[in-house]
């Protein structure tokens, strides 16, 4: 009788063919895997350093402090704001250096930032008793000469391609020779609003306006997203119509933020004629695009909460009612916030739909309420891509920075309260 569970050599030899293969393939799917994670990591790697190492420049700002004579004759203390300010610091340089043509006390001019005159200004509006006096004061030199003291200037190079000649060089060895040169952290960075000269160019404008966008996206799209997830996942008949519903949000969901964009221009803009370039406008567009998220997320969050914990309820004798918003919800709440915050981080990085809508416009004053125009931390940094001076080229970098930290802080917070709240059923 013949032995049906024993195998012939010919049938192990095919096993142990099909085995090898097997794990042959195995090693080779790992391998492939590990290869794309390491060029992922490696792709991060590169635009990670490339960027950290061209915003190091826009951390620090070359200063010079100088000393200023406030002559009488040309400052009414009554009035310090209507004095030639600039013709102030035009005969600060002169006294310097007394030798140089007027043509060249031009060029030696440009060793001081735009904002030097200003600067002085509000020292005298503060403290009028300095008129008369020698002012003391510590201001950004212009662009080009940081660019020099950080090395990015090459002296050797011939002087008709270069964007400083041999006696502005000149001129700024001598005020580093006299200890007058500084390189402190550059807060401006932050502080500053926006300017057509890079030393005095900062974020302050685009980061207050990027609050008073996220503000207006979260009070619009968290209660209508959640209540509109309540509704949809707890309360609405199963029919054609929340079926077509529910298709139609998982779709919006993968519309390009562009097409959101040009509906705010044709919607809030053109229809309703809501003030352009506004914070607000920019919210409710963001809201928009922020909705699907936030519905998708609640809903998983609320199907995640075990048919116990409604019947339960049911069984004590809650209503309908009283199990979603007593008892579900609560249980809910960790996912939805999770949810919610991963949009939010989404809405803030966004830049296509508020170029629409006209919020990539040079400003240089920071906006006090939602409905005035304003920036974003990425329509600054898309504005300082496109400056040519080379100056902006770090600070683009460092709004890149910025940026990513807020990101990175805001996605590490969504993991860490998913983290603490989460529950196991």
């Amino acid at each position: 009788m013949t032995d049906i569970t024993g195998q012939s050599p010919a049938t192990d030899h095919w096993g142990s063919s099909r085995l090898r293969a097997r794990h042959r393939s195995e090693l080779w799917l790992r391998g492939f895997g590990l290869t794309a994670i390491g060029i992922a990591l490696l792709m991060l790697a590169i635009m990670l350093t490339s960027i950290v190492t061209s915003a190091v420049g826009a951390f620090r700002q070359t200063h010079v402090t100088i000393s200023v004579p406030i002559p009488a004759d040309m400052v009414d203390p009554s009035d310090p704001f209507s004095a030639n300010w600039r013709g102030v610091m035009q005969e600060y340089i002169a006294s310097v250096f007394p030798d140089a043509e007027p043509s060249e006390l031009r060029e030696l001019g440009g060793l001081l930032s735009n904002g030097a005159q200003f600067r002085v200004r509000d020292a005298v509006v503060a403290d009028p008793s300095l008129i008369g006096e020698t002012l003391t004061i510590t201001v950004p030199v212009s662009d080009p000469f940081d660019q020099l003291a950080k090395g990015y200037l090459d002296r050797d190079a011939p002087e008709d391609q270069r964007r400083l000649n041999d006696l502005q060089i000149s001129a700024f060895d001598q005020f580093e020779q006299a200890g007058a040169i500084s390189n402190p952290v550059n807060l401006g960075l932050l502080t500053y609003g926006d300017s057509r000269f890079p030393e005095l160019a900062g974020l302050r404008g685009a980061i207050i306006g990027s609050i008073y966008l996220l503000l207006t996206t979260f009070l619009i799209a968290f209660p209508v997203g959640i209540g509109a997830a309540i509704y949809l996942e707890e309360f609405a008949p199963k029919n054609r119509i929340s079926d077509f519903i529910e298709v139609n949000i998982n779709n919006l969901a993968a519309v390009p933020s562009v097409v959101f964009g040009l509906l705010a221009l044709a919607v809030f803009l053109n229809y309703f004629g809501l003030p352009r370039g506004a914070p607000f406008v920019g919210g409710l567009t963001l809201a928009l695009m922020s909705l699907p998220t936030i519905i998708i997320a609640t809903r998983a969050a609320l199907k995640a909460v075990p048919p116990s914990i409604r019947e339960a309820a049911l069984g004590i004798g809650a209503s309908k009612q009283q199990v979603v918003f007593q008892h579900v919800l609560p249980l809910a709440m960790p996912g939805i916030m999770t949810g919610t915050i991963l949009a939010m981080a989404q809405a803030i990085g966004e830049t296509a739909p508020l170029l629409l809508i006209g919020m990539n416009a040079f400003l240089t004053s920071v906006p006090t309420s939602p409905f005035e125009s304003a920036t974003t931390l990425p329509t600054q940094i898309f504005i300082w891509a496109d400056s040519p001076e080379r100056g902006f080229v770090a600070r683009t970098s460092a709004g890149i920075v910025v940026l990513l930290v807020v990101l990175v802080t805001m996605n590490a917070l969504a993991i860490y309260l998913r983290r603490k709240f989460e529950r196991r059923w």
